[in-house]
């Protein structure tokens, strides 16, 4: 048996933390239905076309789902949506702040009429505040929420490569969810739930703040390199190709010292003899090390480092990683099927020792609304006049 097997979510959702939050609760064995607008859809379905005509982002999270296209504007549509939730076990949206409550589903009216269901909101700054209603895309949380300020390199501030807000938000959510599903077993009773793309950034924000708050200067923008932890990032070998590597306490440091770099000496150099006085002298350290790496190609440091049991990696391609050996020999990739056909998927990371996660199709816009309208007991003449 799946661990949500018989829990049912219903979702407004669209772009990334709500959708992210829900893919990972079918992987588990939910039914999620997935309400868009007709004809248009999750406008996350265009933002690219880059999956054999489908969107990237919206292949990621979309799979083992159902969607019904209702258009909430219209009060039938609006009936149908209060039918599935009360029948339904999670309601969950990341629509416009309020956008809910204008369509009469605020949580308020949902917890008196339904007290089994539980309902969790996404919203960028939370429901209420001077930031309340200000619009909250990805690359702008990781501003608010000071990740920009500390990611780049010392001249050119930079975003995150993935959308880390939104993430982070539908991470908060799918365990939020689950500990609500659990409380609800001791109490009987549904849950309000609130994220904010802001907050859930701000806890991943945690060590640069204490750092920050505390401390007498903020964390400085290293690139590839850690900021209070040195060596720890990228260095040179030989042609000038990069070899990461990192070193996370002294007696590795001592190790480092005198099997890589041949100089047991440096381990005790006041200059480099604790971690502190290597970040003050990183500068000098970096070309300590570089000297000894570049006489040797990548693939000889890495064997080094790695007889030596020190931390190392090569900088991969996102196409290095889709062919990645670990993820090839631990079995991780599988096949969904989609409108466009079957596409690669990973496993999700969590590994059960006797449970198979999900991997069901990708839906099109609407294609189980039929479906669902005959389950709630609509007629081909009531599902014709809600124009589906």
């Amino acid at each position: 048996m799946l661990p949500l097997q018989d829990i049912t979510v219903v979702s407004l959702e669209q772009a990334v933390a709500a959708p992210f939050a829900t893919r990972q609760l079918a992987d588990l064995g939910a039914r999620v239905i997935k309400v868009e607008r007709p004809g248009m859809g999750d406008f996350a379905r265009n933002y690219d076309d880059t999956v054999n005509g489908m969107s990237s982002h919206f292949v990621w999270i979309n799979r083992s789902k159902e969607s019904l296209a209702l258009d909430l504007k219209q009060e039938e549509a609006k009936k149908v949506l209060e039918k599935l939730l009360s029948k339904a076990d999670v309601f969950i949206h990341n629509l416009a702040p309020g956008a809910v409550d204008r369509l009469g589903f605020s949580a308020a009216e949902l917890k008196e009429k339904f007290p089994q269901l539980i309902i969790c909101s996404i919203s960028g700054y939370g429901s209420d505040g001077p930031y309340m209603n200000k619009k909250a895309y990805d690359l702008l949380i990781q501003c608010e929420a000071g990740l920009v300020s500390v990611t780049g390199t010392e001249d050119s501030p930079s975003k995150s490569g993935i959308s880390i807000a939104d993430i982070a938000a539908g991470m908060y959510a799918y365990t939020g969810i689950l500990t609500a599903i659990i409380a609800r077993y001791k109490t009987g009773k549904g849950a309000v739930l609130e994220v904010s793309m802001l907050e859930a950034l701000a806890e991943w924000m945690g060590y640069p703040m204490y750092y920050a708050g505390y401390g007498e200067s903020e964390p400085k923008r290293t690139g590839a390199s850690h900021a209070t932890i040195y060596p720890y990032g990228p260095f040179k070998a030989g042609n000038d190709k990069l070899v990461f590597m990192g070193i996370q306490n002294e007696r590795e440091w001592i190790h480092f010292c005198s099997k890589v770099l041949g100089n047991p000496d440096l381990a005790i150099d006041p200059r480099f003899n604790n971690n502190s006085n290597r970040v003050a002298n990183k500068d000098s350290l970096k070309i300590i090390i570089e000297e000894v790496f570049q006489k040797m190609d990548p693939d000889q440091v890495i064997r080094l480092l790695e007889a030596e049991k020190i931390a190392n990696a090569r900088l991969n391609t996102v196409n290095d990683l889709i062919d990645h050996p670990q993820l090839e020999a631990r079995n991780r990739w599988r096949e969904v099927e989609s409108p466009v056909g079957k596409l690669k998927a990973l496993l999700p990371p969590v590994t059960f020792d006797e449970i198979e996660s999900v991997m069901n199709p990708i839906p099109n816009i609407g294609e189980h609304t039929k479906e669902i309208l005959k389950e709630l007991g609509y007629s081909e003449r009531e599902i014709v006049s809600l124009g589906v």
